[in-house]
């Protein structure tokens, strides 16, 4: 078994930590520091990553283990520790599973000494460790929480090949979108100011608190080339953004928004994801992520008819202070008179009280 100790990390450890995860099978674009960059600068959240680094005699120090996490704040007082907060992915990834199961467990320890609520792990599949007898170097209680699922495909070797591998009824939309209605796919990192707009509308409208502003602007600073702002508009009118992501030879689909009536009257979302997977061929993509979605909502209605199978997600949770699993979701009946409430207030309302308290829900 490779000799490994596991510390926290710093900030000199980021290159050699990134490498790693570029390297796994498991690793993923939120693994990546760059991403708890962003979240540290505009949510003011705590970077709490642990790495595993090799220690056996004679060999060279490398990192052969990552487990990013964040010190979460919550809305009435305390903390979590997630992995990773704002995204949909994260968990421990390692040279082998006893590494995996042993950052785990630091994360379980780090937990208790801060006294946080839980540690949130969002794996995208089961842990390494699990079903095996690495368990036992685990902690013992890991609660489940499938709560939701996510999408991805391979994409053809062809552009056109797109079109015509979609569902027939996806399929005869996007065609009207494209050839009646004359919708047109643009890529610009100075559309962000048309994303915010849209997403601003789109989560007001769901009852839900928005992203700030700034943001997005800072994942376009942080990543640079691989973060793109694409807009679809019907003539000068814009109808619909998205934000994606690179990472290797996948392109993931993530923050969106789309004007009132513009999936009603045009058919914009469906075109949207269309043409995007088109541009993603064209530019050498493989792979197309088209992110997470709570189960039986109506996003995972949208992302089924446009052809994409539903894979669950196996967050874990290590239940430090809380009691149970966290229940203040969109599924939850009880918080249906706060979104209905929230859908209700002015834009800028909204606006203004989603720069306040967004940073308590990641």
């Amino acid at each position: 078994m490779t000799a490994f100790e596991i510390l926290e990390s710093e900030a000199t450890d980021d290159v050699a930590r990134d490498l790693f995860v570029r390297s796994h099978s498991r690793g993923s674009f939120f693994h990546l520091s760059g991403w708890q960059k962003v979240v540290e600068r505009v949510f003011r959240h705590e970077r709490k990553d642990l790495l595993a680094w090799s220690s056996g005699v004679g060999e060279e120090r490398r990192v052969v283990g990552v487990l990013p996490l964040m010190k979460s704040p919550r809305l009435l007082g305390g903390r979590n520790l997630i992995s990773v907060p704002f995204a949909v992915y994260g968990g421990p990834i390692g040279a082998t599973p006893e590494i995996e199961a042993a950052l785990m467990s630091a994360a379980d320890k780090l937990g208790r000494r801060m006294r946080a609520g839980r540690v949130e792990i969002r794996s995208r599949g089961p842990l390494a460790f699990e079903g095996t007898p690495t368990r036992a170097l685990a902690p013992k209680d890991i609660a489940e929480g499938n709560l939701y699922v996510t999408f991805e495909h391979e994409l053809p070797s062809k552009v056109e090949e797109v079109l015509a591998g979609m569902p027939k009824k996806a399929r005869a939309e996007a065609r009207k979108a494209r050839k009646t209605h004359g919708l047109e796919l643009s890529q610009g990192r100075w559309f962000v100011d048309d994303l915010f707009r849209l997403f601003l509308r789109n989560k007001h409208n769901l009852g839900s608190p928005c992203m700030p502003p700034r943001l997005f602007k800072e994942m376009l600073n942080e990543f640079g080339p691989d973060a793109e702002v694409h807009l679809v508009r019907r003539g000068k009118e814009a109808l619909a953004a998205v934000m994606t992501f690179a990472y290797g030879d996948t392109l993931l689909a993530y923050y969106a928004g789309t004007a009132e009536g513009a999936d009603r009257q045009y058919s914009a979302s469906n075109f949207m994801y269309m043409a995007l997977q088109e541009w993603a061929v064209e530019r050498g993509f493989k792979r197309f992520d088209f992110g997470r979605s709570r189960k039986d909502s109506g996003a995972m209605s949208f992302k089924t008819r446009q052809g994409f199978e539903a894979e669950s997600l196996c967050y874990r949770y290590l239940l430090i202070m809380d009691k149970g699993l966290p229940s203040f979701t969109p599924s939850n009946p009880k918080t249906a008179v706060l979104r209905d409430t929230w859908a209700k207030l002015p834009a800028p309302v909204v606006l203004w009280l989603s720069s306040h308290i967004a940073r308590y829900l990641p």
